[in-house]
């Protein structure tokens, strides 16, 4: 009991000499121990690590999980070290709801059906953003999780006791001072007249408690000095161990650009094969009714596409078993059109298309309107209106 007592007093009394000597600095009455130049861009580029760290962390998930309330549910559960719940992707929601709402209008129906190819597409799309989700967060906010809350923790403790032995550095620096002008003031003004051989003693006596007290504030120092120097040199390892984060973090960071990537190759992938899914059913938009509405995307002049004026008279037999490569292209009404995205011909009534490639397009009579006559070369055949865009 009597240690612990002894051993609580002595803290507290170094926890006041700290206070002293912390406060004497911020008042200007006390010198302070600066470190070197290095140390101190190490210590400002692991505060600019940590600072764009954090920044960063917390944007990402942000970026991940757009929800704040789901963010707040899977931090509370990291934190009671659970296992996060498996949660469903808005885009598998959306396609459960258009697969639950094609079996209740009919799949049969054009509505129907195409509800079903689209909800199967949204489904693909939210399986392909919950993969990303789940990549990113092993490959990329865990390394940045895990400085933030291991190394970073390690190096504030470092740097706090670094700082309470540079505070006990400069006390014992401040004490020392005292100590010198006390014993040099009392060597030159004794305290007593020096008219009898008493007063010789007493002064004599108080230059020697002084010259004692000297001493032992010198051998203080020079233990303060070293624990400084050995906590310095601690604290510094661990600051220059920033560059080995920033490389970890660096490769973190490839991990999650190429799940990203992955990503967006996906959904082009899905949203481009539903595209031509859809393309390949003319007439699938259209409904009872005798009203067509031009599909979206599609630029408004599509609707102004000339046609072929039909020949009004006797039906030639011949004419209906004409093949769309035997039609000839109108002498005025013809337009150029830029192709958006890559087409692969169903059959041989359909034109194959690349990207950027520009191709001649008119419309013919009964043709529904999805769909346009294409002509490159010596080519022609249908070609579908959303992978064009009119240029004139």
């Amino acid at each position: 009991m009597d240690f612990s007592v002894k051993k609580l007093a002595s803290g507290a009394g170094v926890f006041f000499t700290r206070a002293v000597q912390f406060t004497e600095e911020k008042l200007g009455q006390a010198e302070k121990t600066e470190l070197d130049a290095h140390f101190e861009n190490l210590l400002s580029r692991a505060d600019s690590t940590k600072n764009w760290t954090e920044k960063i962390l917390r944007q990402t998930e942000v970026l991940l999980q757009p929800n704040p309330s789901a963010r707040i549910e899977e931090f509370l559960y990291e934190k009671l070290d659970r296992k996060i719940p498996s949660r469903i992707t808005n885009g598998e929601l959306l396609g459960q709801y258009m697969v639950d709402a094609a079996s209740e209008f009919g799949p049969g129906t054009s509505y129907g059906s195409t509800l079903i190819k689209v909800g199967e597409a949204q489904r693909r799309l939210g399986a392909a953003d919950r993969d990303f989700i789940q990549s990113s967060m092993i490959n990329f906010l865990t390394p940045l999780r895990n400085f933030l809350e291991g190394d970073w923790k390690t190096i504030l403790r470092e740097r706090r006791l670094l700082e309470n032995r540079r505070l006990d550095l400069d006390a014992s620096k401040t004490r020392l001072k005292k100590a010198k002008a006390a014993e040099a003031k009392a060597a030159a003004t004794p305290d007593f007249q020096e008219t009898r051989p008493r007063n010789y003693v007493l002064s004599a006596s108080a230059s020697a408690l002084w010259s004692e007290e000297v001493t032992k504030a010198e051998q203080e120092l020079r233990v303060a000095q070293t624990e400084f120097d050995r906590q310095a040199e601690v604290t510094r390892l661990l600051l220059e161990g920033i560059s080995s984060t920033h490389i970890n973090h660096l490769r973190c960071l490839h991990e999650f650009v190429e799940a990203q990537a992955t990503y967006y190759a996906q959904c082009y992938q899905y949203t481009v094969d539903l595209q031509k899914l859809l393309g390949r059913f003319p007439g699938a938009f259209v409904g009872e009714t005798n009203t067509q509405v031009p599909p979206s995307g599609v630029s408004p002049s599509a609707a102004t596409i000339p046609v072929v004026p039909a020949v009004v008279g006797p039906c030639n037999p011949s004419t209906s078993s004409m093949t769309f490569t035997e039609v000839s292209p109108p002498s005025t009404g013809t337009r150029k059109a830029r192709v958006l995205y890559d087409y692969d011909a169903a059959d041989s009534s359909e034109l194959e298309l690349l990207a950027d490639e520009l191709i001649t397009v008119y419309s013919l009579p009964g043709m529904d309107s999805d769909w346009l006559m294409g002509e490159k070369g010596n080519k022609k055949g249908k070609v579908p209106v959303t992978y064009l865009e009119l240029l004139n």
